[in-house]
């Protein structure tokens, strides 16, 4: 093995490109559903070829493959659990009341000066509560557009205030799969990453607010905000109610006081599903739609389902259905899948010591923080530019940067960090990205429109260079 030469680093791109390309070809064919196969075979195809360029000319047997993805594999059991949990809770949460009474309250502080301000972090509170923000864009987004195109403001700025409060929340959420793929690629607990991303993330979003708030201080047109729709439909389907909140409440005294990610999940849509069967009975009936039951066995059958499969509710408003609908632990397969994947082709990339090579290139390259960082955040923007996906990006961004932040004596959530700061945020930016494609077309904004507006989006890669260059709140192990 130590004898065995490792490959040079064009030959070690060879699997990233031929990802690259798979990749490409993925996103024209599918769209936005490339995350329900096509991404995962691109993976396993740029895994063959590592494999085969590896037994093939560099001698390395099969057993070192299998060595790696059983190391790899089994070291995210635990983040796999957590993706379960997560689908368990985004559903006890919503049916319990939780989110939709967020919504309720958070809507109707509505106003035509405050207006971006107020949807930027309306869609912040809802893409941190439930994790993702695709379904906050797709759902509260196209129904905000709509409030701000009544009020004669410009839709490229409020899609801007929109994508910048979504993927906040998207970044910051325990819930997100992004923010659960970032930790556990580079080996952070969760919530250590959420922490840390506090130092860069909230400079960027308070310079966001400031930009919309002048923004929506200067607009003059006035007007009535028809609201009614969605707060009639979210209190005619739901038992709206403070109680509601005890949970998110008790959440955040469990991530306060540390405790590990997965029993804070499970806890807290054990809690919600507690509120639920308390104040939602009827929508649990409902989820269960089997007259032959008792009530007991009804709520028993309802709350099962919310915890792992999907619920479709009937709020009598078609915006607010697609909202409330959630996808229990099933609707995390498809990332699982991902994950599962993804990792394999890192784990080979490993084993075949491409990673190594292409690293050591970096590593020569990379003479100080600032430049460790830098070099960072301009691989994930080119890798969502060139892969067309983030989940992608986190990925090849991790594993690429591991080493050289482990050499240079940095902290791994340093990476985390930096890993979302760069991919996670920037993929809305790009046309041919599946974020950038999926919320164009939701929004019925174009890419290139909404982009100058996505303030908070375009920040946090500058913000991540700037404090590496100030070295605020960057320490290496060992070092207070």
């Amino acid at each position: 093995m130590e004898n065995r030469p490792h490959p040079h680093p064009l030959v070690a791109m060879i699997p990233v490109m031929v990802l690259i390309g798979l990749l490409v070809v993925v996103i024209i064919l599918f769209g936005s559903d490339a995350l329900s196969g096509g991404s995962q075979i691109a993976l396993l195809m740029g895994l063959a070829v590592c494999v085969t360029i590896s037994m093939t000319f560099y001698k390395v047997p099969w057993k070192a493959f299998e060595d790696q993805m059983t190391k790899t594999l089994g070291g995210i059991a635990v983040t796999l659990l957590i993706l379960l949990s997560v689908g368990m809770l985004a559903g006890s949460w919503m049916i319990s009341g939780v989110v939709p009474t967020l919504i309720y309250y958070g809507i109707q502080i509505l106003s035509p000066r405050f207006f971006l301000v107020s949807a930027c972090i309306i869609c912040s509170l809802v893409s941190l509560l439930s994790g993702s923000s695709w379904t906050t864009v797709a759902t509260l987004g196209v129904a905000l557009l709509g409030v701000g195109h009544a009020l004669g403001i410009s839709d490229a700025w409020t899609a801007g205030a929109i994508i910048s409060g979504a993927y906040f929340g998207d970044k910051m959420s325990p819930l997100s799969d992004t923010t659960i793929l970032a930790s556990s690629t580079t080996q952070v607990d969760i919530f250590d990453h959420i922490r840390y991303m506090t130092h860069t993330t909230a400079i960027s979003m308070s310079i966001a607010l400031i930009i919309f708030l002048v923004a929506g201080l200067g607009h003059t047109a006035g007007g009535d905000v028809n609201v009614q729709l969605y707060t009639q439909g979210l209190e005619k389907t739901f038992n709206i109610s403070l109680w509601t909140l005890l949970v998110p409440l008790l959440t955040g005294v469990l991530i306060a006081r540390r405790v590990p990610s997965l029993i804070v999940l499970f806890a807290s849509s054990i809690m919600a599903g507690i509120v639920a069967l308390a104040l939602q009975p009827g929508i649990l009936c409902q989820i269960a739609n089997d007259t032959s039951l008792s009530m007991t066995g009804a709520l028993t059958k309802g709350l099962s389902i919310t915890f792992f499969g999907a619920t479709a509710i009937d709020t009598g408003y078609e915006a607010l259905n697609d909202l409330v609908s959630t996808g229990g632990m099933a609707g995390m397969l498809n990332t699982i899948w991902l994950i599962i994947c993804a990792m394999c082709f890192g784990a080979t990339m490993v084993a075949s010591g491409m990673i190594e090579s292409i690293t050591g290139v970096i590593i020569r390259a990379v003479k100080s923080r600032v430049g460790m960082v830098s070099s960072t955040v301009g691989t994930g923007l080119l890798l969502n530019l060139t892969t067309g996906d983030q989940f992608i990006s986190i990925v090849l961004t991790s594993d690429m940067f591991k080493n050289v932040y482990d050499k240079m004596g940095y902290e791994r959530r340093l990476l985390s960090r930096t890993t979302e700061d760069a991919a996670t945020v920037t993929s809305v930016l790009v046309p041919w990205n599946t974020c950038g494609m999926t919320q164009a077309t939701v929004l019925g904004v174009p890419t290139l429109v909404y982009l100058p507006y996505c303030f908070f989006n375009l920040l946090c890669p500058l913000v991540t260079i700037l404090v590496a260059a100030v070295g605020w709140k960057i320490k290496k192990p060992g070092k207070d």
